[in-house]
């Protein structure tokens, strides 16, 4: 299990994330966050408990992403498959993500909702992943919001998946810093 504590003047989160089975204990006191929270749980086949409050509503969705970001770079195994992609119909809304852990952050939205856009890119800057979304079609942001989330939990649980080795020509990679 991997626990990250983040906390500042304006946000205080817990978060604990493990394999499991996309059980999602969540309150950030945001109704649409909690909703998104426990749909990446599902899909991503992770278990998640978050408890997070925060003075705006921006700083908190802000902060739960660096934080569940942070959980996911420190969760990853090193023989993990890396890489994943899924394609999600929400009613209107159609959503391809592409995403990679392999350390280097990159974000491609953007998604019709820019608190939403905001956090896959915290996520993925914190989460050291290269993370493309392509929104195809849909006009309801809700559903394309939605539909984003879902394809990202089913893409990194596919990214996640244990290989038993790691899959890069680099091997792995050793980073040592003196001062």
């Amino acid at each position: 299990m991997t626990v990250v504590t983040r906390t500042s003047n304006e946000t205080r989160i817990r978060l604990s994330l493990r394999a499991g089975t996309g059980i999602a204990t969540i309150s950030t006191g945001d109704a649409f966050l909690d909703h998104m929270l426990v749909t990446f749980a599902r899909y991503a086949g992770v278990d998640l408990d978050v408890q997070a409050t925060g003075d705006l509503r921006h700083h908190l969705i802000e902060d739960v992403a660096i934080t569940l970001g942070q959980a996911v770079l420190a969760f990853a195994p090193a023989g993990c498959a890396r890489y994943g992609e899924r394609t999600v119909p929400m009613d209107d809304a159609l959503v391809q993500v592409v995403l990679d852990i392999g350390g280097r952050p990159y974000y491609r939205g953007p998604l019709p909702s820019p608190l939403y856009d905001h956090f896959l890119r915290s996520f993925a800057d914190n989460a050291r992943t290269t993370l493309h979304v392509r929104v195809l079609r849909g006009r309801d942001r809700h559903h394309v919001v939605e539909a984003a989330i879902k394809a990202l939990g089913m893409a990194l649980r596919d990214a996640l998946a244990e290989t038993g080795a790691v899959f890069s020509t680099k091997g792995s990679v050793r980073l040592e810093i003196t001062e």
